[in-house]
């Protein structure tokens, strides 16, 4: 199974890296990481950087695609390309996925007209601009279309792939292999949770990227 992973300037490392190290423990998996071109693409901070090893099309048609987010999916909207090659694969995968803002390029692609989705909180209502209903779920799941939220999430939505691929077993002993058992320190990772003051912060903190 050819699972492709999106690469862009500005990703968030995290929406990748997250679901890769599970989806690259699935049985008969290859993972892919693609772009416009091959070669080295920067986080939205320029820290660290991730590397394409196959343009668009070297790789058509992979049964799985995942669209990860950063602030680089708002220049990829009108971007042709990447939307032409979202569209055209995922006319034939088993499924078509994304993390964060991902799912604004699978807006942009016309795929959520009608169908529910999410993406990170400070850009929920923007999904209402390509016909989807915004709704506020770590996880949403539109038939072979499957959406995580901000981030972290990621690695629940992989999580929940490999047991629609692989079945729950294999699904459950990845995330054993990875010691996924959440304990955060701090009940801040939601809006319904963290107090105001934080939520002001990281609005703050995300328009110096933008």
């Amino acid at each position: 199974m050819d699972i492709a992973i999106l690469i862009f300037d500005r990703i968030t490392a995290l929406d990748a890296v997250g679901p890769y190290e599970v989806l690259s423990r699935l049985p008969g998996a290859r993972v892919t990481f693609v772009a416009a071109a091959p070669g080295q693409y920067r986080t939205e901070n320029g820290m660290l950087a991730l590397t394409a090893d196959r343009a668009f099309g070297e790789l058509p048609h992979p049964e799985v695609i995942l669209i990860p987010g950063g602030f680089g999916t708002r220049a990829l909207i009108n971007d042709e390309p990447t939307l032409e090659w979202i569209r055209e694969a995922d006319k034939t995968t088993e499924f078509t996925t994304s993390v964060c803002t991902g799912s604004l390029l699978l807006g942009a692609t016309g795929l959520l007209a009608g169908r529910q989705a999410t993406t990170h909180w400070m850009v929920l209502e923007k999904l209402r601009e390509f016909g989807a209903e915004p709704v506020s779920e770590r996880i949403v799941e539109q038939g072979k279309l499957i959406m995580a939220a901000g981030v972290s999430a990621g690695i629940d939505m992989a999580l929940l792939l490999a047991a629609r691929i692989a079945g729950d077993e294999v699904a459950q002993a990845i995330q054993l292999g990875i010691e996924y058992d959440p304990q955060p320190p701090f009940n801040s990772g939601s809006t319904k949770t963290a107090p105001p003051a934080i939520v002001e912060l990281v609005r703050a903190r995300a328009d110096q990227f933008a």
